[in-house]
């Protein structure tokens, strides 16, 4: 029996350890209908259905409680040492009020998380991260290298306002200065006599933004007037929606790539800055690997059928039954109107149209690899 199948949906039983947000009450009422689990808190997985609210994405704005996006806040005389002895990108140069795409790498240049690294200031840095425990990994490597700095998880609970119709709902709150912000870029508005960190950010491609709330009460006032301004842009309650993600190729830590991965496997090249005078950890096992080159890397994949479940990544095969690569986040996409996905492939099959077979339920159905992003 395929390991999948050994997999049920069950409900989520809430507790301190499985953190809940300031928001969840309010995402319930406006009728979530999945969570997954993201940084030990509870995340929206989806309300209406997967596909309606990718299309409503597509076309309006929702509000998304992305509280599970946690911080690591680093602070101190040495803090921008510590934030570049993680990431092999370049940042030495990088500027107070902006944010920066930053892959984390281990010593031997394996990837252990992706953040977008905000710079509040020359010495204070917030890592927003994905599913892992970052704070450990930067604890660890001040503690071996004594630096001075602080490191702490701050109380962040972001609201994410995302969709084409975001520009016109943030603006009725923030005022029509907040439709200049630039696309990776934060600064401090304030709506009520209350101070927003919003950054032009978010995980999807329809545009929008991150709201840093750092007063639960102020947040959830917040998402309120949000859906109380956004009634006329058709405004409702979403999350980071699997189908958008894929077409999009917005690669997710932990599904996508993971700690057996290094960044050139998964397309990072450029935020990989080998010849800067930089110090990372793993920079000379990148350079090897770099050398050497790589023998497989993320790449998409469509298939013929109109569903899959995705609990762990799934073989594809050639005709002679070599392993082609593997699957390891894939959904059915109503605009291709087949299964697509994004799956690490060995070298051999890098081609597009390369052709293979997976197994499915049991049936087997054939499928080719192509670029990303689909879209």
């Amino acid at each position: 029996m395929h390991q999948d199948k050994l997999l049920k949906n069950f409900p989520i039983v809430k507790s301190r350890r499985l953190r809940s947000t300031p928001y969840t009450d309010r995402i319930e009422a406006h009728g979530v209908s999945s969570y997954t689990v993201y940084n030990h808190m509870l995340l929206p997985a989806s309300f209406k259905s997967l596909e309606a609210d990718y299309k409503h994405l597509k076309k309006f704005v929702q509000v998304w409680d992305v509280a599970a996006e946690r911080q690591v806040e680093i602070s101190g005389k040495d803090s921008a040492k510590l934030v570049q002895l993680m990431t092999c990108r370049d940042l030495s140069k990088s500027k107070v009020g902006k944010c920066y795409y930053a892959p984390l790498i281990d010593d031997q240049g394996f990837l252990v998380n992706d953040p977008i690294i905000n710079k509040l200031a020359e010495d204070k840095w917030w890592l927003s991260i994905a599913d892992s425990d970052v704070i450990f990994f930067a604890k660890g490597l001040a503690a071996g290298n004594k630096f001075d700095v602080k490191i702490h998880e701050p109380n962040v609970n972001i609201l994410a306002v995302q969709g084409p119709r975001s520009d016109d709902l943030m603006a009725k709150l923030f005022g029509d200065e907040i439709r200049e912000l630039k696309f990776f870029n934060f600064k401090y508005y304030t709506f009520k006599e209350k101070k927003y960190f919003i950054a032009r950010s978010g995980w999807s491609k329809q545009s929008g933004f991150e709201v840093y709330v750092e007063d639960n009460l102020a947040g959830q006032d917040l998402y309120d007037y949000l859906f109380e301004y956004g009634a006329e842009f058709n405004v409702k309650a979403g999350c980071p929606n699997l189908i958008e993600r894929i077409e999009s190729a917005l690669l997710s830590f932990g599904n996508d790539f993971d700690n057996r991965d290094n960044p050139l496997e998964a397309n990072f090249d450029k935020f990989v800055n080998l010849d800067s005078e930089i110090n990372f950890l793993g920079k000379e096992k990148l350079k090897k690997i770099k050398q050497d080159g790589i023998t497989r890397k993320l790449m998409g994949v469509q298939i013929d059928h109109n569903k899959i479940d995705m609990y762990c990544e799934k073989t594809l095969l050639d005709d002679n039954n070599d392993i082609v690569g593997y699957v390891r986040s894939a959904t059915y996409s109503p605009t291709f109107k087949k299964v697509i996905g994004i799956a690490m492939i060995n070298k051999p099959y890098w081609d597009n149209k390369t052709q293979f077979k997976i197994d499915i339920d049991d049936k087997i159905f054939v499928g080719t690899v192509c670029d990303l992003p689909f879209i």
